[in-house]
């Protein structure tokens, strides 16, 4: 492991964790949590959009919030399992990503991809206790997994798929609850698509030269010195479909207080990430997460 790894050496995996353990809780990034956040809380605002239509019992509710964290975990490391299985030969060649399971022959193709059929089983077991309309939505999105880890070499917008992807939860979780899909549900799942592209171009900006290097493609690339302004639209839209999803709920002015703080929390990213900085941008996208916890938070009130 290097200085530029984006792998900590003696942090609990290593303390925790038997030997043989260590590399699969890498490769399904059990050790950085972020990504597992990001994947939640879309989930968090279909939930509670869905709840805002058919009140539950709070016992019903909560077992599914549990249940969604849980595919959460289990879906972010399939994704990853099935990215570092896509991008293995790619991250080798980046000093961030070269100490990876996979990329480092920790963990041999053969074993990711018996490793990505348990993740899947687990995943299925979860969905297999929703609804049947549920079944449906969370298998659709199995296309967009297998896809996003392709798109880096065809267009200068993966980012784009991986909001299609990553925000899938705020359909799937309105469906868990309402077994439909309606408006604000739609509307939740577009603000999270744009969300996405803000925060995932900062996160993108931690590797733009070894990506331009190998050949990977990128918004940070793209845009370059345009990424702020970008990044203005990007959150602008996010927080005007929050407030269209909000206001097809019926929801009421506690939630669009919540929506003004998570705006105010959008203009602190842009104004202190630095695109030139890799800790700086690391440390902007790892505030998405209060970002999105307050979207849920704006989301469940309804006064």
């Amino acid at each position: 492991m290097t200085d530029a790894s984006d792998i900590r050496q003696g942090d609990w995996v290593d303390r925790l964790l038997p030997d043989g353990w260590r590399p699969y809780a890498r490769l399904a990034r059990l050790d950085r949590p972020i990504g597992t956040w990001l994947l939640y809380l879309p989930c968090l605002w279909g939930l509670a959009l869905g709840w805002q239509a058919n009140r539950l019992p709070v016992a019903e509710m909560l077992w599914l919030v549990a249940l969604f964290g849980v595919g959460a975990l289990v879906m972010r490391g399939a994704g990853c399992t099935v990215n570092d299985l896509f991008d293995r030969d790619l991250d080798r060649r980046v000093a961030r990503t070269a100490t990876r399971p996979i990329a480092s022959g920790a963990i041999t193709p053969r074993q990711a991809l018996l490793f990505l059929a348990a993740q899947l089983v687990v995943g299925l077991a979860i969905l297999l206790q929703l609804n049947r309309f549920s079944w449906a939505v969370g298998v659709a999105v199995l296309v967009l997994v297998f896809v996003y880890p392709l798109a880096k070499r065809v267009t200068d917008w993966p980012q784009a798929v991986l909001g299609l992807t990553f925000n899938w939860g705020a359909l799937l979780g309105y469906a868990a609850v309402t077994g439909t899909l309606e408006p604000p549900a739609m509307i939740a799942y577009a603000a999270g698509f744009f969300w996405t592209l803000g925060y995932d171009t900062i996160y993108a900006h931690q590797d733009k030269e070894d990506d331009a290097i190998v050949g990977v493609r990128s918004s940070a690339l793209a845009l370059g010195e345009r990424t702020k302004p970008a990044l203005v639209a990007f959150y602008a839209v996010t927080v005007a479909l929050l407030g269209v999803a909000a206001w097809t709920a019926g929801l009421g002015p506690l939630s669009y207080a919540g929506l003004v703080a998570v705006a105010g929390h959008f203009a602190w990213q842009i104004r202190t990430v630095d695109i030139d900085d890799p800790q700086r941008c690391l440390a902007v996208f790892k505030a998405n997460r209060d970002a999105g916890l307050i979207v849920a938070l704006a989301f469940v009130l309804h006064w």
